[in-house]
């Protein structure tokens, strides 16, 4: 086996928790401006070109109806949540959570005072969401004896395709009473006594509106269409292979190309086989994705780019181009492979992390998973965060180019997911145990290897370009399926 690298960091920002966490308006910013905004952050240099304008689809604002299901009464007396359970208050609590999670995130939220309390109440509810229907719809239970019978029947009769998520705060059921919305079709229950989740289940909603109104763009074939994918809703848009060369071609060596090759260069802690022009070459690809990406009006682009690079009609492979997108919160994806660019969006949108996509080697010597690729982001922490350490190394299985070898932070937790057809997910978690080398080992210039979890033999590995995505979002990934009607498949 390759030798490693031990690399470790002193981050005192955790690997776990979820990307609602961050500030979404700067992440929307990075992704609209994309390099500017990282050029701005740096210091090291001004990009303020028209590349950068208008380079991704409008932001969605998703309606969502938020209810509280409780009796009409200023005081409980006997049961549960008691009487010393502050209606009034807590309602105000949850209220102002979900209005500032809201306004955060860009969700139009439209909340109702006036509680369910009885079969008329949530009769009128049901109509509004046939007649109306919103993206999504909160109904917040707040008391064990009175409310569950309605908001059961509310899961089962309310139009299938509203998401639904039925907050119980702690007090407010026991097992039995959430056994009628256990697993069904896009129903998310979330039971806890901690209030601040709801800022959570504000970006699920949003993260699914965002998902159907992206747009991905494949470059390959020869034709220009648009394909809409079940379930989640995002497009596929197709253009022909040539338009990635004509554009190349039409890219010059300008000062903001020069100014990010300056910026690979600087940022790297070595350089090993590619020379200056392997570099500005690099730097070329980005400037002919993000031209793309402007035209077509799209979020991010995958790209058939061994076909490229193995008849020889390009000199540098887009590896160095995917690495910044990614970054930047867009998407930067290898090979057609539009099951990992969907990944790589949600990724994205619903962690506030970049993901990173590679080719899976079981190591049945150590019983680990290696993965492998030409192309990996450094900003695994996410969008704002510091990057990764990085070594310009070639394209291995060409010898041209340029490709980032970015070295993972060791012991760190990870997650393994990627989408099997839009209606089902692969996810797993695992830890980082090491960096490879190549050479001495074979394969691509990323190489990392991870003890996976709750996996007898590494073989059984699910899946193909699965997402290593640094931290532990599994529990995050299985609520957006939940509420997206989206089967989990343990990777």
């Amino acid at each position: 086996m390759g030798s490693e690298h031990s690399h470790s960091h002193s981050h005192s920002h955790s690997a776990s928790g979820c990307g609602c966490c961050l500030s979404l308006g700067r992440r929307d910013f990075m992704t609209t401006v994309g390099l500017s905004a990282l050029a701005l952050q740096s210091g090291a240099m001004s990009l303020a070109s028209t590349l950068m304008a208008n380079e991704t689809s409008p932001s969605v604002k998703p309606r969502v109806r938020a209810v509280f299901v409780r009796p009409k009464t200023d005081r409980y007396w006997m049961g549960w949540p008691g009487a010393s359970y502050d209606i009034a208050g807590r309602q105000a609590e949850y209220t102002k959570l979900l209005t500032e999670a809201a306004a955060s995130k860009g969700v139009d939220l439209q909340i109702t005072q006036e509680p369910i309390a009885d079969a008329a109440a949530m009769n009128a509810l049901l109509e509004e969401c046939k007649t109306s229907p919103p993206d999504g719809i909160l109904l917040t239970v707040m008391c064990l004896n009175t409310g569950w019978t309605e908001t059961d029947r509310f899961v089962v009769e309310r139009p299938a395709q509203i998401p639904t998520i039925v907050f119980s705060p702690m007090g407010t059921s026991f097992t039995g009473h959430l056994g009628a919305t256990r697993n069904k079709p896009k129903t998310l229950v979330g039971a806890t006594q901690d209030s601040t989740w709801l800022a959570e289940a504000v970006h699920l909603f949003k993260t699914i509106a965002d998902m159907k109104a992206s747009r991905l763009l494949i470059v390959d074939g020869e034709k220009t269409e648009d394909k809409v994918l079940d379930v989640i809703g995002t497009t596929l848009h197709y253009i022909p292979l040539t338009r990635w060369e004509e554009e190349l071609r039409a890219v010059e060596t300008s000062d903001e190309v020069k100014q990010l090759a300056a910026e690979f260069t600087k940022t790297a802690q070595d350089i090993r086989e590619p020379n200056a022009q392997d570099i500005l070459n690099s730097a070329k690809n980005y400037f002919v994705a993000k031209r793309l990406l402007a035209k077509e009006n799209c979020d991010g682009i995958s790209l058939n780019c061994l076909g490229l690079m193995g008849s020889r009609r390009i000199q540098c492979p887009p590896c160095m181009a995917w690495m910044q997108l990614n970054d930047e919160g867009s998407v930067g994806c290898c090979e057609c492979d539009w099951n990992a660019a969907i990944s790589l969006r949600l990724c994205a949108l619903l962690t506030g992390r970049p993901g990173y996509m590679q080719d899976p080697c079981p190591n049945t010597i150590n019983n680990t998973l290696m993965g492998a690729h030409c192309s990996s982001p450094r900003r695994l922490r996410g969008f704002d965060k510091d990057p990764e350490p990085l070594i310009l190394r070639n394209h291995s299985e060409s010898a041209l180019g340029v490709s980032p070898q970015v070295l993972w932070p060791v012991g760190e937790p990870v997650t393994v997911m990627k989408f099997d057809q839009p209606q089902k997910l692969l996810v797993g978690t695992a830890k980082v145990l090491g960096n490879i080398d190549t050479p001495p080992a074979g394969g691509c210039r990323t190489s990392v290897e991870l003890a996976m979890d709750n996996i007898a033999d590494s073989r059984d590995c699910k899946g193909f370009h699965q997402l290593f995505v640094l931290g532990k979002f599994d529990r995050l990934f299985k609520n957006y399926c939940q509420l997206a009607g989206i089967e989990v498949v343990p990777v």
